[in-house]
């Protein structure tokens, strides 16, 4: 009887999730492009604070949303510092960014985004002295399917990377869809080396090595590269979100000058923005190029 209550929530859940939408304007692959929530009643969300964690400890499930379909390579993310926190294309020297292909990869390796309602805060030291990245934790989805930008997709936490990058603590939890028809096998990470054998090995791999073609060395990680598990991962999570929850209601002082908290600006003032998307800017043709490391 509890498994199948479970399973009805696990439904009601995923039907709630399909009944937001987005509204797009400028043209993707330029710096004028904005991806925004649209909420069930037509205003305007952030995929920052709108979408509900809906963290389920039981379960290990939750909620995350897309920002890269994998195999893609435009760095796409949720700006923190625009209010509403649209989806937009991460701008390096007033260039849209694109990640490299590694061979034998094409551009990102798993379906890669953002869990809401989540915050690795940067104003108090965490892990071994490391301060968050200020940005929502980022996911990367495993299944068969190739997400769409914008999809949000309730998950199974099954471990995760704490990669240090720049000298920030940023995490990469390691899930997948629960309708995968792999999912009810992976519980935790022995699963994903039984099932996807080489994937863990590929994806710590590829986190270390993709920014090398941009002339910078290889990423480290805290706990000698090692993945932690399901468990610890979904503290990980909490510990996020009650960052996020001290975050929204303004728990936070800013003490350090250099660092911008992010834009808690969220629905609630009915704004409606119309969908004006333009015609797609051609990827430049580097974004192709395969790099052997």
């Amino acid at each position: 009887m509890r498994r199948a209550v479970q399973h009805l929530r696990l439904i009601r859940s995923h039907l709630q999730s399909r009944t937001y939408h987005h509204v797009a304007v400028g043209s993707k692959y330029s710096t004028s492009f904005r991806q925004y929530l649209q909420l069930p009643n037509g205003e305007i969300g952030s995929y920052f604070h709108d979408v509900p964690l809906n963290l389920n400890l039981e379960t290990k499930t939750c909620n995350m949303i897309v920002e890269v379909p994998r195999w893609s390579n435009g760095k796409f993310e949720i700006s923190k510092n625009e209010p509403l926190n649209p989806i937009t294309q991460d701008i390096k020297k007033g260039k849209p960014r694109f990640v490299n292909n590694i061979f034998p990869y094409h551009g990102y390796i798993h379906n890669y985004g953002a869990i809401p309602q989540s915050w690795e805060q940067p104003l108090v030291p965490l892990l071994s002295g490391l301060k968050g990245d200020n940005d929502p934790l980022d996911c990367c989805e495993i299944g068969s399917e190739i997400a769409k930008m914008g999809d949000i997709k309730k998950v199974k936490i099954l471990g995760s990377l704490a990669l240090i990058d720049d000298g920030e603590l940023d995490w990469k939890v390691l899930c997948i869809d629960v309708e995968d028809p792999m999912a009810a096998k992976m519980d935790d990470l022995s699963d994903v080396e039984t099932y996807m054998p080489g994937l863990l090995d590929a994806t710590r791999s590829w986190f270390r090595d993709y920014k090398i073609p941009t002339g910078k060395p290889p990423n480290v990680f805290a706990f000698d590269g090692e993945y932690q598990d399901s468990l610890s991962t979904l503290s990980t999570v909490q510990e996020c979100h009650e960052a996020w929850t001290a975050l929204v209601n303004g728990k936070f002082q800013l003490d350090d000058s250099d660092i911008e908290i992010p834009s808690i600006a969220r629905a609630g003032t009915h704004i409606r923005i119309e969908p004006h998307q333009q015609d797609d800017t051609p990827i430049p043709q580097e974004a192709d190029k395969w790099y052997y490391i």
